[in-house]
């Protein structure tokens, strides 16, 4: 519906068809951008469902190998072969730009390079299963990251591609449709306002044509009666 309160004047016309010709840009571009990010997010979510898949299968086995540990040794050699790591990690964090979504990048580095260095414990005094949980645990735990960032990317690509959708909504279904109206309305207007101005110059233009063959009527009978 057309917003009654507009001006019907060329000069908002003028404006309102500008806005409108932005308007429609914007909607394209928004438009080019949602189908974009769904793309992405749907890249990332087939990411996401191989990620999950791996670390819950190393889970499973590191559970499995730990849980077989902790049956064949005690609970207090357990807990000292794992009391004092030696290997640390560094986490660090970084961002990329994604379609205008700044999304996390973890990286880590482990302190000693050595495959040996997982294991805080010696050998003569515990199992080979809890060797197997270690090593697996390892092995995950670079999947985890990686599934900890394809998720949180997957949080705000979701989060961006609702707000352009209700861009993309407002524009198409609201703003669009009411500058139109306005447009068609003020048109109307001003098309209304030419007829009526014309009316009113032919109007002007017969009185002024009655007037003057009054007038002249006037002059030719004043002609008569003097020749008479």
């Amino acid at each position: 519906m057309a917003n009654k309160t507009v001006t019907p004047t060329r000069m908002v016309l003028n404006q309102t068809k500008n806005r409108l010709k932005t308007a429609t840009r914007g909607h394209k571009l928004l438009k080019d951008k949602r189908d974009e990010l769904m793309r992405q997010f749907m890249d990332i979510v087939r990411r996401n469902r191989v990620l999950r898949a791996r670390v819950e299968a190393g889970l499973t086995e590191a559970f499995g190998a730990l849980t077989v540990a902790s049956a064949v040794m005690s609970p207090d050699m357990l807990n000292q072969a794992l009391m004092y790591p030696r290997q640390s990690v560094d986490l660090g964090m970084k961002f990329q730009n994604i379609m205008s979504v700044n999304v996390p990048q973890y990286t880590f580095n482990t302190k000693n390079a050595d495959p040996g260095e997982i294991y805080p414990y010696g050998f003569t005094q515990t199992s080979g299963e809890l060797d197997l949980a270690m090593e697996s645990m390892n092995r995950v735990f670079a999947d985890m990251l990686e599934l900890a960032q394809v998720e949180k990317t997957m949080q705000l690509l979701a989060e961006e591609i609702e707000k352009t959708r209700r861009r993309v909504n407002a524009l198409e279904y609201v703003m669009i449709p009411e500058m139109e109206e306005n447009i068609k309305y003020i048109s109307m207007k001003l098309s209304e306002n030419e007829n009526a101005t014309k009316v009113r110059l032919m109007k002007v233009k017969d009185m002024v044509l009655k007037q003057a063959i009054e007038q002249r009527r006037a002059d030719e009978g004043r002609t008569t009666e003097n020749l008479g």
